[in-house]
């Protein structure tokens, strides 16, 4: 399929900002473990876990507010390049020398001004393609997501491992130059997006509409997206099983690197299995959107769904070892690009699309408060039980509640 100028750049900034993502699931955990000396296995990956809780909590409070007041037409691409802005500043931070507590916070700074920049992205997919092509521009954009950012992660992985022999310098310090490296392939990429982007639909600003009336009828018309969404069986009923399945994905894809480490899986073996991830992921979610395509686009987020719960069952009962944790990587690639892929473009299929980003803030609700979930569920029975295992386990239960809400929409049943 051939891409249009803009959906070329659309799908270019999923290639930047999925560096960074990629960084933070695999070397950052392992840095901040490496800076917290002295910390429990079982502490750290609690630590961890509440970390993302924070940062997916703040985001699933502003995004519906924040949502409904970028529907105003121009307002969309404000509010991207300020989250955009934030996360870079923050991610370019992270490279300064500091103590595990510190850092910490800036992460977590770091992964809202992230996120809520997606969020931003995601409402974008309503204006730069059309309804028949979104699964595949969507999917594009994971796909090549994946792909490009194993570029600057590539050279990140060489500086941090052949710095020291090579070039004489610490490895810390090696680890903390590839936040800025992150931090300047993301930048690169977000530019082309900023500079061709144009609000398709949105609410026209009145004459006599202050900022006061603006953000009062803000919270008015949340209200009444609220009404509209729970009157809609379809649409409620798949953003309630968006809810519990995406739960399982972020989480998996949080805490792999840092379970991985408590369970004692040397390093370089998890960061590479995880780069190897990417590629598996970059086929298999253009093969998912073509897929969606010819068997549609829900019972492919069904199949998905399956496979994840196989996945979660793996890694609580048989990862134990570096193999397997080679195995587990692969099996996500394969799921990953498109269950998320699928999950934006069919959500943006049935929405008012005028009203796009008040509705990709309630989507980003659903989404980020089950990673929330998620994520405090691992926290606290880790902590509970001193067994990371079992945390990981709890999350099956999330994914078989959003497999049997997914069954009940009629386009399943048929």
């Amino acid at each position: 399929m051939k891409y249009t100028k803009l959906e070329r750049n659309w799908v270019m900034y999923d290639v930047g900002n999925s560096a960074l993502v990629l960084l933070n699931t695999s070397v950052v955990p392992i840095y901040f473990n490496a800076i917290n000396t002295g910390a429990h296995p079982a502490e750290l990956v609690t630590a961890w876990a509440n970390a993302q809780t924070v940062a997916s909590l703040v985001v699933a409070l502003l995004m519906p507010v924040l949502g409904s007041l970028a529907d105003y037409a121009g307002n969309k691409i404000k509010f991207f390049i300020g989250f955009f802005l934030t996360g870079l500043v923050l991610c370019l931070a992270q490279a300064l020398p500091m103590a595990a507590l510190p850092f910490l916070v800036v992460y977590v700074l770091c992964t809202i001004g992230l996120n809520s920049s997606m969020t931003f992205y995601d409402a974008m997919l309503t204006d730069v393609t059309t309804d028949e092509r979104m699964d595949a521009v969507s999917s594009s954009g994971y796909a090549w997501g994946y792909v490009g950012s194993t570029v600057p992660f590539i050279v990140c992985l060489a500086l941090i491992f052949g710095g020291p022999s090579v070039l004489g310098l610490d490895t810390m310090f090696c680890t903390r130059l590839s936040f800025v490296i992150t931090g300047a392939w993301w930048l690169a990429f977000t530019l082309p997006l900023i500079r061709t982007y144009k609000q398709k639909y949105g609410k026209e600003r009145g004459k006599d509409d202050t900022f006061g009336r603006i953000v009062a009828r803000t919270f008015s018309e949340l209200g009444e997206t609220m009404g509209r969404i729970a009157r809609d069986k379809v649409l409620l009923t798949y953003m309630i099983a968006f809810f519990f399945y995406i739960d399982g994905v972020h989480t998996v894809i949080s805490m792999a690197t840092s379970y991985g480490s408590a369970l004692g899986i040397d390093s370089t073996q998890l960061v590479l299995a995880l780069l190897v991830t990417q590629f598996v992921a970059f086929p298999s979610a253009i093969i998912y959107g073509k897929l969606a395509g010819k068997f549609g686009t829900l019972r492919m987020i069904i199949v998905a769904v399956v496979a994840y719960v196989c996945i979660v069952l793996f890694a609580a009962f048989f990862l134990k070892t570096a193999v397997e944790f080679w195995i587990l990587a692969i099996l996500v690639g394969l799921f990953q690009g498109g269950i998320q892929a699928l999950s934006r473009s069919y959500f943006g299929k049935i929405i008012p699309k005028e009203h796009s980003n008040e509705y990709y803030g309630f989507f980003d609700i659903f989404g980020r408060y089950a990673s929330v979930m998620g994520t405090f569920l691992v926290g606290v029975i880790t902590a509970a039980t001193q067994n990371a295992s079992l945390g990981v386990l709890s999350i099956g239960i999330l994914l078989v509640v959003g497999f049997v809400m997914l069954m009940r929409l009629p386009e399943a049943r048929g």
